[in-house]
């Protein structure tokens, strides 16, 4: 489509200067020209022919001035760039035409050269200025797109707690925050029968929306797999070799999987390649769980997984947590590490696990505060009554 230039001016002559200078342009019809005798007129034209973008007006004429058409352009909601036309050495006009929103000047005699340059340097403008208004409406769309996402992403996870306010064999809390919009890590609780309590939490390599994806697909896959009562061990295997024709070959999950016996407090579990959980037990006495399983999931199929059972106590209590915790860096570029993590769950111990929870994730930030979140942080508390 030419671009399509408005000139503004009282006299004739401009409009014969203008078709003979332009000719070979207006016949090959790169540009197009349009022709208004004062403002009035012009603001005519502009109301009935949307495609005009760029316009060439004179200061002084009849009817309505070009300061006070300016003006007018400025109420206009539409991208339009205007030349302003002025007598040579009329500077303070020219200033007060710049004031109100034009583009660029020339000056009488007109320079047709001069005239030249000056509009496809603001046809160039004003194409940069389309190209800039796509993209941030390209961006409100995806961002629109993305928090929708946030809201599924956030659907599936478990947000109601307590979860099972009937039970009272034990206590259970979790929370993610997420490094950007969506997120990759994931974490789960379930009943696999009235007694048999399954939970999980998972990290899926990767940030924003491929990560996200691949954690919905290991989040349901695991669940399902769990449901059918296989044993920790297993249902990892099971869950690795189904990702591994599902996800990308440049991704990973971690995960640790337990399940918990609500009537007599045994916990077999079986971890994948993540952060080994911490147990709260006795007099605040905190320590990490044998890491006893595999590799981390999605890339070779058939690796071998194992399972370990232990008995917890009664208040005994497990925190799992993704590596966005402990490799949080502050300023220094030092992480936050397992040991601070350690003495925060020890100093915390007593605490409700909202507290014990919200208590780790407020040290984390403390800690890293003045840097950006890098990673997403979750974490999963699970307490034995």
């Amino acid at each position: 489509m030419p671009g399509k230039i408005l000139v503004v001016d009282d006299e004739p002559d401009l409009e014969l200067l203008v078709q003979q200078k332009f000719r070979k342009q207006i016949r090959e019809k790169e540009l197009e020209f349009i022709f208004a005798h004062n403002g009035t007129e012009a603001l005519k034209r502009l109301e009935k022919d949307g495609e005009i973008e760029l316009i060439l007006t004179d200061i002084n004429m009849p009817e309505m001035d070009g300061l006070t058409l300016l003006t007018k352009l400025g109420e206009i909601d539409k991208v339009l760039k205007s030349i302003i036309v002025s007598a040579y050495g009329d500077m303070p006009n020219i200033r007060t035409a710049m004031n109100r929103g034009a583009f660029d000047f020339v000056t009488k005699p007109i320079d047709l050269q001069d005239l030249e340059t000056t509009i496809y340097k603001s046809l160039r403008e004003l194409q940069m200025i389309k190209e800039a208004l796509k993209l941030r409406d390209q961006l409100v769309s995806i961002q629109k797109e993305l928090n929708i996402a946030t809201q599924i992403q956030t659907s599936i996870l478990p947000q109601t707690f307590p979860p099972f306010p009937d039970r009272k064999e034990f206590e259970i809390y979790a929370k993610m925050i997420p490094a950007r919009e969506v997120g990759g890590d994931f974490y789960d609780f379930f009943f696999i029968d009235k007694d048999q309590l399954g939970f999980v939490i998972g990290d899926v390599s990767g940030k924003g929306v491929p990560a996200a994806l691949l954690m919905a697909t290991s989040r349901t896959l695991l669940k399902a797999t769990a449901m059918k009562g296989f044993t920790p061990d297993t249902c990892l295997s099971e869950v690795n070799n189904l990702l591994v024709d599902e996800s990308p070959s440049s991704m990973f999950v971690t995960a640790f999987y337990g399940v918990l016996n609500t009537r007599n407090g045994e916990l077999e579990y079986c971890n994948g390649g993540h952060n080994p959980p911490f147990l709260i037990s006795g007099k605040s006495k905190v320590e990490q769980l044998e890491n006893v399983g595999g590799l981390f999931l999605s890339t070779v199929k058939d690796i071998p997984y194992q399972a370990k059972k232990i008995v917890l106590k009664p208040n005994d209590t497990l925190f799992l947590y993704t590596d966005g915790v402990t490799e949080a860096k502050n300023a220094q570029e030092n992480e936050f590490e397992d040991a601070r993590l350690s003495a925060c769950l020890k100093r915390l111990s007593g605490s409700r696990l909202t507290e014990l929870t919200h208590g780790v994730i407020d040290e984390v930030k403390a800690f890293s505060a003045e840097v950006p979140q890098t990673d997403d942080i979750t974490c999963l508390a699970l307490r034995y009554l």
